[in-house]
């Protein structure tokens, strides 16, 4: 199916690995043209070169943290240098560590509150501008299963997702009048490094890596944890017109994971 989304700017954070690059990789295969930033400057040209090779156009790349204004003004800057406007924008981000509520500090809330919330108010403030002249846009979130209910030890994401979630809905509501929809996805388990980061923390208490990973694939009726694709593909859906009626929701990809009936 063509998504008609040729030559449209995608600009992707934190697209070096897991479900960033593999966003990444779909938009530049339905013919984006790609703007790609991450911390790691080595996985970043590797993701350049394998979206080249699969038929997209070469992409702007930046070495940026997301947790930090000035890395994601200087990103976005480039991008508006040469292109002058922004259709797409996908925010994501490392996630938080295994912490249970006991083992946080401050110091850690405000780094990962940077990371997790701040990056997602900058990218869109940033981005906003172009698609509010062009009456058109799409801001879609990666955010975490989480958001529909809270994870055992991951009380970061548990808290600070949810007001990416907030955030989301009230822009569904300040922006649909400019054409932008504004949506979150909620991914569960999907084999990224992100979650061998949760794997190696469930080893230390004693369970082999295939134990841990055989427990989750039980929890989920489908049977296998995700895989990157199976997420990418649905945000190419829903940066396209085909699914312009779609906005303010927050839809988990997940195999089936989240027990809830909304």
């Amino acid at each position: 199916m063509d998504l008609q989304l040729r030559d449209k700017v995608a600009v992707v954070l934190a697209a070096s690995k897991g479900l960033g690059k593999g966003t990444a990789l779909a938009l530049a295969r339905e013919g984006c043209r790609m703007a790609i930033c991450a911390r790691n400057a080595e996985g970043l040209e590797k993701v350049a070169r394998e979206i080249e090779a699969c038929g997209g156009k070469e992409p702007l790349t930046a070495v940026a943290d997301v947790g930090k204004a000035q890395n994601l003004e200087q990103f976005f800057r480039r991008v508006l240098e040469k292109w002058a406007g922004i259709d797409i924008l996908i925010t994501n981000a490392g996630g938080p560590p295994v912490k249970a509520f006991s083992d946080t500090s401050d110091d850690e809330w405000y780094t990962w509150f940077d990371i997790t919330f701040m990056s997602v108010v900058r990218a869109i403030r940033l981005a906003l501008p172009s698609m509010q002249k062009n009456l058109w846009g799409r801001i879609i979130n990666i955010t975490s299963v989480s958001v529909k209910a809270p994870v055992e030890n991951l009380v970061y994401s548990n808290a600070l997702r949810l007001a990416v979630v907030g955030l989301a809905k009230s822009l569904a509501n300040e922006l649909g009048s400019f054409n932008i929809t504004v949506n979150n996805l909620a991914p569960g388990y999907h084999l990224t490094d992100g979650l061998e980061r949760i794997v190696r923390a469930k080893m230390d208490s004693g369970l082999s890596r295939q134990e841990v990973l055989s427990a989750w694939e039980q929890k989920v009726p489908l049977r296998r944890l995700g895989r990157p694709d199976d997420l990418a593909e649905l945000v190419c859906f829903l940066a396209s017109d085909l699914a312009g009626y779609i906005s303010g929701v927050t839809i988990p990809v997940d195999g089936g994971l989240y027990p809830g009936s909304l």
